[in-house]
């Protein structure tokens, strides 16, 4: 599973053999939430969350909006 991107301790993951759509999942903390990307342009939208407050779900969405472009560049590499 390659980590794409850290935020403040969190990983940003893709991993090879996921299904769509467009999506990323954050990991650290003790919690995992998925993004959908709505690839190219965002915004990252939670789809599914595992231990993060309202509050750090907010704030990981925020921190992942300016890297969406990026995120979906990695996804069609990685998916091909």
């Amino acid at each position: 599973m390659p980590t794409i991107l850290r935020v403040d301790g969190l990983r940003v993951v893709i991993y090879p053999n996921d299904h769509m759509p467009e999506h990323v999942h954050v990991i650290g903390g003790g919690g995992e939430a998925l993004f959908n990307l709505h690839c190219p342009d965002g915004p990252p939208v939670l789809r599914e969350n595992y231990g993060f407050s309202r509050a750090e779900v907010a704030w990981i969405a925020a921190e992942l909006l300016p890297h969406v472009g990026r995120l979906c560049e990695e996804w069609s590499r990685i998916h091909g």
